[in-house]
């Protein structure tokens, strides 16, 4: 375990931002947060961060304990600020000085991240010049040069188009083998992409802690969407292990099952009863169908 987050709470004046969140992080785990806007993402990521005090609650480092942990971070924020009159090398120079990298490893250290994030070519250039993809990267480059053992991330694509979301992806997927991530998003495809656990927030409650896996096998159902020759409604309602029936019309049904292997009973039984089977389609929740549910408890 890397971190154990407890209780964790922020109240600002007469709004409760995050009430008592609890949570673990794994070394070696790539985390979605996930959840609407004004869901207190932003505010568990910036007291996670230690740039935000709690109101209540604990967040301990494995072995800093009572300690200031902050070196052992990196991160970036939503929207992250540059001094547009320096080259991103200058920049960079200046991010590790006050990360207190070894002055005899900063050089190296800042020619390794430009090259990681595909910056090499545009490392003497202005800031000011850059596109909103070369900033994102920019800016991640900064978390990542002290090399820290936890990479947050504040909704590191929402500002991005399609190519610029896709390479910086690309990047955590890379960094997913060194370093433990856990980053914000409202966008679930990307979670889908890159993670391997899921933390859902709504109104600054945490509303699920788990793998994608156990999330699809909990909240998403599976149904068969089917269509005969002939007339379905009687020969289905004869069949006890289906859950529910949603019929389209005299010759096609959706059907739901309480468990994946019955679907090979299901078309079984209907040929064994001389029912025509002319359409057989199996449909599974998506992450968004299961996300829903989630946010609808």
């Amino acid at each position: 375990m890397l971190v154990q987050i407890k209780d964790l709470s922020k109240q600002y004046k007469e709004q409760k931002g995050v009430t008592r969140v609890s949570f673990t992080i794994e070394r070696g785990k790539c985390i979605a947060l996930l959840g609407p806007n004004g869901a207190g993402k932003t505010t568990t990521l910036l007291m996670l961060a230690g740039l935000l005090t709690p109101s209540s609650g604990s967040i301990v480092f494995t072995g800093y304990e009572n300690k200031d942990y902050r070196k052992l971070i990196g991160f970036l924020p939503q929207h992250p600020s540059f001094f547009n009159w320096m080259t991103a090398k200058e920049f960079l120079f200046f991010a590790g000085k006050l990360s207190e990298v070894p002055k005899q490893r900063l050089a190296k250290r800042v020619e390794e991240t430009l090259a990681f994030v595909s910056l090499e070519d545009a490392k003497n250039k202005k800031i000011g010049g850059f596109s909103g993809g070369m900033k994102q990267r920019l800016g991640l480059a900064q978390a990542l040069l002290h090399e820290p053992e936890l990479l947050i991330l504040d909704e590191p694509v929402s500002a991005l188009d399609p190519a610029g979301r896709r390479d910086v992806l690309q990047l955590i997927e890379k960094l997913k083998t060194d370093m433990t991530i856990l980053f914000s998003t409202h966008i679930l495809h990307d979670a889908e992409q890159v993670c391997d656990e899921i933390l859902m927030v709504k109104g600054g409650h945490l509303r699920w802690n788990g793998t994608l896996e156990a999330l699809r096998k909990e909240f998403t159902s599976l149904a068969i969407k089917l269509r005969t020759e002939q007339a379905i409604k009687q020969t289905l309602d004869q069949i006890d292990f289906i859950e529910s029936i949603d019929y389209l019309d005299q010759t096609s049904a959706v059907v739901y099952l309480k468990d994946l292997s019955q679907s090979n009973e299901l078309l079984a039984t209907l040929i064994s009863k001389d029912v025509t089977v002319v359409h057989y389609e199996m449909m599974q929740d998506s992450l968004e169908d299961a996300y829903m549910k989630v946010m609808e408890q």
